[in-house]
């Protein structure tokens, strides 16, 4: 018997994307079916690049049509990725499918760190990244980019001068350290501040994104206020270290973005420097600031928990040498960066799949 288009679909149609508890062909994932006698050649449109489930999915397709179809088929499947978004057309960012809070409730937990690698997992996984240092008193991007001296370029576009992003390793970039003498103190008043971070926003040209992640300064504060008001935000993850001070303060942070008032989805919470491990000792783990306090916030709150990242020496070389260890896709550490951004992408996804969209907020 022949093999046909309709009986291939048929066959995919019982094969279940694991997070979004759909079949493929509902979801509209199955592409560019093309049939050679008992050749089958077709795509599946992932929802991210990043997707931590690429080879399950393969797996099942296979296992579908053999037992649809018989063993003697040949089939051959390309992944692609078409990053999902719950964004309408705004004048606001038009080309940015998922705007991103990275947050934490006390400053000194590696939230810039944690930033800067997990957008360079996310664009070494096949993503279009930005990354925009709301920190406006305390900006640590330029540095760990390598770009402290980088000025970006300002150029005419609809009768508008608009900021061109910095772009470094492939991720753009836009922080007042570009734009301010290094070595000076930023002192402004809470609206200036906010007035800076809503210019990042409406005059700095980012083009085509899929993940703009937006690194938040510490606490609770005018800045985070302005974000929420000035842009939809697709959902927050809350950075922390296993420590109590530290959750207790994180808790704080998770509660701002949950507040009725403000309601951005919470994607999980990341645990920085969550053991030591020494490198003559690669076995052992030594929990100093405690252990599992991120792991148990995630539960008290119900959200997911995206990764524990350990304390090692070359995650603050790279930082401080302003290449971040993502770049080293050999070093052991930056595995656990790739799988945090996997879970990450993996939970966006659901959240665009499954939740509303998120509207701007409406407060004075």
């Amino acid at each position: 018997m022949a093999i046909s288009k309709e009986s291939v679909l048929k066959a995919l149609s019982t094969v279940e994307e694991p997070d979004l508890k759909k079949d493929l062909v509902s979801l509209n994932m199955i592409k560019d079916i093309d049939i050679q006698g008992n050749e089958i050649t077709f795509t599946v449109v992932l929802t991210t690049p990043a997707c931590p489930l690429k080879e399950v999915i393969k797996n099942r397709c296979n296992e579908a049509l053999e037992s649809h179809l018989g063993k003697d088929i040949v089939v051959v499947i390309n992944m692609t990725a078409e990053v999902t978004t719950i964004r309408n057309s705004s004048p606001q960012l038009p080309g940015v499918k998922n705007i991103i809070a990275i947050s934490s409730g006390k400053g000194g937990v590696g939230k810039s760190t944690v930033t800067a690698n997990l957008a360079l997992a996310l664009k070494k996984a096949g993503a279009k990244v930005g990354i925009i240092d709301a920190d406006i008193f305390g900006p640590s991007i330029p540095m760990m980019f390598g770009a402290e001296d980088v000025q970006p370029l300002i150029s005419p576009k609809d009768g508008k001068n608009m900021i061109h992003p910095v772009i470094q390793f492939g991720i753009k970039m836009i922080s007042i350290g570009f734009l301010t003498p290094a070595d000076n103190a930023v002192v402004w008043r809470g609206p200036m501040a906010s007035q800076a971070l809503r210019q990042f926003f409406g005059d700095v040209d980012w083009g085509e994104l899929d993940y703009l992640l937006i690194d938040l300064p510490p606490g609770t504060s005018d800045i985070h206020l302005s974000l929420v008001q000035t842009v939809p935000v697709t959902g927050a993850v809350i950075v922390t270290t296993p420590q109590k001070v530290a959750v207790a303060d994180a808790t704080k942070g998770l509660s701002m973005f949950r507040q009725p008032q403000i309601n951005v989805p919470i994607l999980g919470v990341v645990e920085n420097m969550a053991y030591f491990t020494p490198e003559e000792l690669p076995d052992n783990k030594y929990y100093i600031f405690g252990k599992d306090g991120g792991k148990e916030l995630a539960k008290k709150f119900d959200t997911a928990f995206l990764g524990e990242i350990p304390i090692v020496q070359g995650i603050r070389e790279g930082g401080d040498s302003g290449r971040p260890l993502m770049m080293d896709e050999d070093h052991p550490t930056s595995q656990a960066f790739k799988d945090t951004a996997e879970k990450l992408a993996q939970q966006l996804a659901i959240r665009n799949a499954s939740a509303p969209n998120t509207q701007r907020v409406q407060v004075s």
